[in-house]
């Protein structure tokens, strides 16, 4: 079942999609459920929610605003070095436990939203990655049991300011420019997908040319052991969200190196997910003074 959260006019509305189409209700219509981010801090069964959905009034994805799955999320929890092969195009060695940076729901946009060149750089790179959402929370969560407090997947490009990213050994800065963190389009339930999204295909283009291309079964540490790692230190909350990391082939890597530019088009793909597009433009000054 795939979930979108978006709204029209303002108002906010709820879609689900089986295959069949997408159905769904406005909060200004009788039956309305709440926010899709609404359901998730509920703990609310999102399967059954969205079979219930799948009877109401179609919805035109074109004619909507999509908004991210979870606008603004308790903690946004990233992973470095995840990969393989993106650890030996950043020449470092596999790591033994996983490398977590945060990220802010300042830096969030939704699918077809511009990504924001900032006028402080033009090293912003791509990263295509896995989102998971939890949807019950916990603290110190056996690895066996990790699945259970899934709320479902969505995708997600860490976009990166890369100079400013390195200019220290933390990573906030470049990880956390307004308008870098596209997430979306829309949530699937994990009854939709292997456990942990295991072997699913993983993409990245920039303006159609395949940039990245690797396998979810690929991860060093996979979902489950992210989520125990991750949570004997930090407690995880319903609408919490983890990146679970980026393949190889990020454009700061290539020789010469290839940045998103005003103009291009950047899309995550996972198989049974679906696709997040997302052009690039310079950040106007309007975006600035907001």
């Amino acid at each position: 079942m795939r979930i979108v959260h978006f709204e029209k006019g303002g108002v906010p509305g709820i879609g689900a999609d089986d295959g069949s189409g997408w159905h769904g209700l406005m909060a200004s219509e009788r039956g309305f459920p709440g926010t899709l981010p609404e359901l998730i801090a509920q703990r609310a069964d999102l399967l059954r929610t969205g079979t219930a959905l799948l009877r109401k009034h179609a919805i035109d994805l074109n004619t909507v605003q999509i908004l991210p799955p979870v606008p603004k999320p308790p903690k946004i929890l990233c992973v470095g070095l995840n990969y393989d092969d993106h650890l030996e195009e950043s020449g470092l060695k596999k790591p033994v436990y996983p490398e977590i940076f945060a990220r802010f729901a300042t830096s969030l946009i939704a699918h077809g939203e511009p990504i924001r060149v900032p006028s402080e750089s033009s090293a912003l790179d791509y990263e295509a990655e896995l989102a998971v959402v939890i949807g019950r929370g916990g603290r110190r969560i056996d690895r066996d049991k990790a699945l259970d407090h899934v709320a479902g997947y969505s995708l997600f490009n860490d976009a990166t300011i890369r100079d400013f990213q390195l200019r220290t050994p933390q990573w906030t800065m470049g990880k956390n420019f307004d308008g870098t963190g596209a997430f979306g389009p829309w949530l699937v339930t994990p009854d939709a997908l292997p456990p942990g999204g295991y072997g699913l295909h993983i993409q990245g283009r920039l303006n159609g040319q395949v940039m990245q291309d690797s396998s979810i079964d690929k991860l060093i540490f996979s979902v489950p052991a992210l989520i125990e790692m991750i949570s004997v230190a930090i407690s995880l909350e319903p609408g919490d969200v983890i990146i679970t990391g980026t393949p190889g082939g990020v454009g700061a890597a290539r020789k010469p190196p290839v940045y998103m530019r005003p103009g291009d088009v950047f899309e995550a793909e996972i198989e049974r997910l679906g696709v997040l597009s997302n052009p690039i433009q310079r950040e106007s000054q309007e975006d600035v003074t907001r």
